[in-house]
């Protein structure tokens, strides 16, 4: 068995593409079906093309599609500094819903209400400000 990706549907693709830009994924391929009036953009970390998310658009929107509650859980990265990737996060507007007090995990949500973990590559960071007293925002 072997990973393949994970796929969740996006409602504005451009703007779906630029949050997983600041997350620090690049595309790694696409695929536009005419017939099927969707596009498919593959996106992952550098260096790792085998660890994708595949962002699915479909050009006439989603409002056919039946809301089955899949259940999604969340998608998780690591990340080098946790602080300084949420500091980057929420100085291009997006909010931290769960701050990393514990230097080690946070939750952010995309564009599309995805939940996203990020986790402290390695050990965790000493705890501290600001994110050491942030409350919680919303849902993660």
């Amino acid at each position: 068995m072997k990973y393949l990706h994970t796929m969740v549907r996006v409602k504005d693709l451009d703007r779906s593409m630029a949050f997983y830009r600041l997350l620090g994924l690049e595309e790694t391929r696409r695929h536009e079906s005419e017939g099927g009036r969707f596009t498919l953009v593959f996106m992952a970390p550098p260096g790792q093309p085998e660890c994708p998310i595949e962002l699915t658009w479909n050009w006439d929107g989603d409002d056919g599609l039946p809301s089955d509650s899949r259940h999604f859980g969340h998608i998780a990265y690591a990340v080098d500094d946790i602080y300084a990737k949420c500091q980057e996060l929420m100085d291009n507007g997006v909010t931290i819903n769960r701050p990393p007090r514990d230097g080690r995990m946070a939750f952010v949500r995309s564009p599309d209400n995805i939940s996203i973990e990020l986790l402290q590559a390695g050990d965790p960071l000493p705890p501290q400000e600001p994110w050491a007293s942030m409350e919680n925002t919303g849902h993660w």
